[in-house]
């Protein structure tokens, strides 16, 4: 089956050069150049990785995001012009699994969108179920509950927290946390880990301010209590 990707970019140089690195992989590469393009080529047909660039003309790449994440956990690499925290954070809580900052050279996007791609169609699982007080975790099912209720995750928040529960109350580093979760060898900064555990927690604590499950040990990680 072929993977198709929707890039999402308004200078048509870059899109063109983005189009054929990604076609050389041997992707199929859907085009935007605006926000609303964007969002209609998603709902036209099956997207397997949406790359938004952030500063767009009309609706931005935040809001592209939003719309992609309401419909869909397909896996979502934002790309900000600068290493600027707020854009990064803000691209990740949009929703976004991943962040390049411009220039970026294809090799790098083509390697990031393959560490996507195997972690969402990793055959991996583990057969049973595991109980947190009131948090159950079903990882063969791919299924979360808290008091009974199912909680929707993305692909990668649902990864991050099978990966905590695989050893509760084990302290995992922000660096073991981008290794098992984002893929060996990953180049990114610790703000990917911490703004997923945020959003992670405010759909698995019933009280995200003041957490249960998912803890913080400063200055040395997370982990999920026993």
């Amino acid at each position: 089956m072929s993977t198709r990707i929707l890039t999402v970019e308004d200078d048509e140089r870059i899109r063109t050069a983005v189009k054929l690195a990604l076609e050389d992989e041997g992707w199929e590469v859907v085009e935007a150049a605006t926000g609303e393009a964007a969002i209609e080529a998603f709902r036209a047909g099956p997207t397997d990785v949406v790359l938004i660039d952030i500063m767009l003309p009309g609706v931005d790449g935040f809001e592209v995001c939003r719309a992609v994440r309401r419909q869909s956990d397909v896996p979502i690499i934002m790309v900000t012009a600068r290493a600027d925290t707020h854009d990064v954070v803000a691209g990740l809580e949009a929703g976004a699994d991943d962040y390049l900052t411009k220039p970026f050279v294809p090799k790098e996007l083509s390697a990031r969108i393959r560490a996507l791609l195997r972690r969402v169609r990793s055959g991996d699982t583990v057969q049973h179920r595991m109980r947190f007080g009131d948090l159950d975790i079903i990882p063969d099912e791919g299924v979360v509950t808290l008091a009974g209720v199912t909680i929707h995750l993305t692909k990668t928040e649902f990864r991050l927290l099978v990966e905590l529960a695989s050893s509760p109350g084990k302290i995992f580093s922000r660096e073991d946390l981008l290794d098992k979760v984002w893929g060996h060898g990953y180049l990114a900064d610790s703000r990917l880990v911490d703004v997923h555990v945020r959003r992670l927690r405010t759909k698995v604590e019933a009280d995200p301010g003041n957490p249960r499950h998912v803890l913080t040990v400063r200055g040395l990680g997370y982990k999920l209590a026993a």
